[in-house]
């Protein structure tokens, strides 16, 4: 008898539990930052919130693609403000939110977001590739966390979510500049979670993996760039590999929501980060011969080309047609100029400008 009802309070148990997990938290009148959020994960985060009721100030480097976003995100009858920001410039983050806080009068939840990519063998990257990526994901998160906290610690209650990656966590080859930006960024945003936990302030850190987001159209390659190209578009497409960016928003929101302290997301990259604190040195040494099979390997070109200027049959094939797909509902406008992924790492940003008039109306300069 002990047993069966044992039995049963687990089923009953674990019905709460599936209950609570696909239960939809609500955002109602929060205000939630999301920094490169007018396309790809950014974007679906975005349009994951508004869903939710909140409140969106959203920021990135191309105005054109900021407006799109923004008129999307008005279509869902929800309030926006988007922002021209260059976050890896520390005057230019600190200032978006000083003028998110103006307009809306608090932020609840900042999402550091924005990153970059450049794909290639060591060879081939340079100091200015390391720099990119560490003043985009790294400098740039603690920018806007800097600049937001005052406030959350004032209010005792906020999130911090941080976009960061499994290669936050294993290092993959081809990827050492992203890889070096996004291991700094699990650290900041864990020793965060640590010590603002005194002060009821929530941060979450986000481990994905390979996403559908049609980003690897504006990424940056480098090296034999079309061979780097044909393997990365693959990757970040095939439904066996790559996640459905909606999906992955919707976890990170209930994450959010529920101020989680770490979600890895992708079936691979939760193995991946568990083989990895396992035996970590086993690993590197398994992808440093994975290494030697990737098309591109030891060329030391430094010049760089974009998705669009990479194109091959493979990553124009049927093959990569999802990601395509999700390139075009994630605002990611794969024929435009280069704009390497969430920021614009080709051309110099334009000058923040605040929005004035309507809610969200972003001014030209």
């Amino acid at each position: 008898m002990a047993g069966a009802a044992a039995g049963i309070g687990a089923v009953v148990l674990g019905r709460e539990l599936w209950k609570r997990a696909r239960t939809v938290s609500r955002f109602d009148g929060q205000v939630v930052v999301i920094t490169g959020g007018s396309r790809g994960l950014g974007f679906a985060l975005a349009q994951e919130f508004a869903a939710r009721g909140a409140k969106l100030a959203i920021c990135g480097r191309d105005q054109e693609v900021l407006r799109e976003a923004e008129s999307r995100l008005h279509g869902m009858r929800t309030e926006v403000m988007a922002v021209a920001c260059n976050i890896a410039e520390q005057a230019q983050a600190m200032q978006f939110i000083r003028d998110v806080s103006a307009r809306f009068g608090r932020i609840d939840v900042l999402v550091n977001n924005a990153g970059t990519i450049a794909v290639g063998p060591i060879e081939s990257q340079t100091l200015a590739d390391f720099e990119s990526a560490m003043g985009t994901m790294f400098w740039g998160a603690v920018y806007t966390t800097l600049a937001v906290l005052p406030q959350m610690m004032e209010r005792r209650s906020g999130r911090i979510v941080n976009i960061t990656s499994i290669g936050g966590k294993v290092p993959i080859p081809h990827l050492a500049p992203y890889c070096s930006a996004k291991f700094a960024a699990v650290g900041f945003s864990q020793a965060l979670r640590a010590e603002l936990a005194k002060n009821h302030v929530k941060v979450t850190t986000v481990v994905p993996g390979l996403m559908r987001t049609g980003s690897h159209a504006n990424a940056i390659f480098k090296g034999d760039h079309r061979k780097e190209y044909s393997w990365f578009s693959l990757a970040a497409t095939l439904p066996v590999i790559a996640m459905d960016a909606h999906k992955a928003a919707r976890r990170i929101v209930n994450a959010a929501a529920r101020g989680t302290s770490e979600i890895v997301i992708g079936p691979q990259a939760t193995l991946l980060a568990l083989a990895h604190g396992v035996a970590p040195g086993t690993v590197v040494d398994v992808l440093g011969m994975a290494n030697r099979l990737i098309p591109g390997t030891g060329s030391r070109d430094p010049q760089r080309f974009t998705g669009k200027e990479s194109e091959t049959a493979v990553s124009r094939s049927f093959l990569t047609a999802l990601g395509r797909s999700a390139g075009r509902e994630l605002n990611q406008h794969p024929e435009r100029g280069p704009v390497g992924g969430e920021a614009n790492v080709s051309s110099p940003p334009p000058r923040p400008r605040i929005v004035g008039g309507r809610a969200g109306e972003v001014l030209s300069d």
